[in-house]
């Protein structure tokens, strides 16, 4: 049996799931945790990546039965926009700053002032945030000049992982895109941003080299297959970033629109054109297939109904319970940016909860956090739909927050549509899957497009929209942006201990 396996190194863990080349059936899957890592200052080590990819894999193999022999390609899929910096020996000078690390915002902000906001648009497709990768670079060199002056690879989260397989400093349209100092449309790095970084650096010889969708990396190097127990010649393919996989494995097209509740928020779409929306609020990123990704992303998703859970004392599953059970009309409204906000790019802000009373109860705070990050994201389809977006298709609901029925229900009332999910037997983790797509896109010789409409995966409908809530609907959104806009004015309701 031929295998590919396709690998997703989040931010929380890295997952591994095998599926059989010939009709992609799912073998087996492995998963192993990284580092807790939370904003404003947000890092993890790239050995502890590579640690948890090595546990998963083995979990991976012995849950699907196989032999290491079988295996014939690997992608690797990842958290985006992380700056991984390797000296002149490849070596990691210090841990990896995460999308989710919001401490260049200062430099972020002043490389704005320098290069103009709608230029900056139009030459990336996105108005860089201090998710991306440029201003990362700013800060280490200005905060960690020695580090930065051994600098002489720059690699994102899957780069490097890609490199300790194929040995190649390579990258992909989709996380090139993420960087700040890519453009997608023209197919080429914009090193005249980076010199607003360091004008005296060969910034070509710094970067990595972006493949196209359908290209590999190469064959594994020697040393690594003899580790992982592989045989000589297995595939490595380009890879890309995590909600650029989803796509692919969800085998989303023109009008769907996706929601992904994880650790972060997205809801995206795909296009065949670049995407460029002077409000900044849509980042017009590459995708893994060779066209575009419009996503909008908020840091806080997920982790605010964990939080809320934790302040309650109750699990998931009670927390989900205690939110469908409330009135949603006598709900707080809550702006839930508690680890300050990417979109709307507020660094700073901090969490709000208006409308709540002495008769506010449990069920009532549940529901005002799930409330939360479904309506921020709500928020973001409808500045999809601004920038010329269609997403009158599907709307699928993926990600840990897939799982939970009070997301289920509340994101098809607060939409009015029918919510799908893909079949939990065949896709219960999407962006693993995208890049396992990729893999056997790479072993057959098969565009990845073509193969990821073939491989699609089931999906069934998960929640239908209550009778009664389409003026609900308007008036909690109407609520939630007045309450997410104060955040606008300082972001500054923190205690004396932030």
């Amino acid at each position: 049996m031929a295998v590919v396996a396709g690998v997703d190194s989040s931010t929380q863990s890295c997952k591994v799931e095998l599926r059989d080349l010939d009709g992609a059936a799912l073998l087996g899957t492995g998963t192993a945790a990284h580092p807790p890592a939370y904003g404003p200052c947000s890092e993890q080590h790239p050995a502890r990546w590579w640690e948890a990819f090595e546990l998963a894999f083995a979990r991976a193999i012995e849950a699907a039965g196989v032999q290491r022999a079988d295996i014939a390609a690997i992608s690797v899929a990842a958290q985006c926009h992380g700056l991984v910096p390797l000296d002149a020996e490849g070596t990691v000078i210090r841990p990896a700053k995460l999308w989710n690390d919001t401490t260049s915002a200062p430099q972020a902000d002043r490389l704005r002032e320098r290069i103009g906001p709608d230029t900056w648009i139009k030459a990336v497709g996105s108005l860089p945030t201090a998710a991306f990768t440029l201003s990362k670079l700013a800060w280490f060199a200005e905060t960690e000049p020695d580090g930065f002056a051994r600098l002489r690879r720059i690699c994102l989260p899957h780069d490097w992982l890609t490199l300790r397989l194929s040995g190649r400093h390579v990258t992909d349209r989709s996380e090139a895109s993420g960087t700040g100092y890519y453009s997608g449309a023209r197919d080429r790095y914009l090193t005249e941003f980076l010199d607003l970084v360091d004008d005296g650096r060969d910034w070509a010889d710094t970067v990595p080299a972006v493949l196209g969708p359908d290209e590999a990396a190469g064959p594994i190097i020697p040393a690594t297959a003899e580790r992982l127990g592989l045989r000589p010649g297995v595939l490595i393919a380009a890879g890309g970033g995590d909600q650029h996989a989803t796509a692919v494995g969800l085998a989303v097209q023109p009008g769907d629109v996706v929601y992904a509740i994880g650790t972060s928020g997205v809801v995206l779409s795909v296009a065949r054109e670049p995407v460029f929306d002077l409000t900044g609020m849509v980042d017009g990123v590459a995708d893994m297939s060779g066209g575009y990704l419009p996503l909008v992303s908020t840091l806080n998703a997920a982790r605010v109904t964990d939080w809320m859970a934790g302040i309650l004392g109750v699990d998931q599953v009670q927390l989900a319970k205690m939110a469908l059970s409330a009135d949603p009309g006598r709900a707080p409204t809550m702006a839930a940016f508690l680890d300050g906000e990417r979109k709307p790019d507020r660094p700073t802000a901090t969490g709000l909860l208006a409308g709540f009373t002495s008769a506010t109860t449990r069920e009532d705070l549940a529901r005002a956090a799930h409330d939360g990050v479904v309506l921020g994201l709500l928020r973001g389809e409808a500045c999809l739909n601004a920038a010329g977006i269609r997403t009158g298709g599907r709307v699928l609901l993926t990600g840990g927050g897939a799982r939970s029925p009070a997301y289920r229900q509340i994101l098809a009332d607060l939409t009015g549509r029918e919510i799908l999910v893909a079949d939990p037997k065949d896709a219960d983790e999407s962006t693993a899957r995208g890049a396992a797509v990729q893999a056997a896109a790479v072993a057959t010789g098969v565009p990845i497009r073509e193969l990821a409409r073939t491989w699609a995966p089931r999906t069934q409908a998960v929640a239908q929209p209550r009778p009664g809530t389409e003026l609900l609907r308007a008036e909690l959104i109407g609520r939630y942006r007045t309450l997410a806009d104060w955040t606008a004015f300082d972001g500054s309701f923190r205690g004396g201990n932030r």
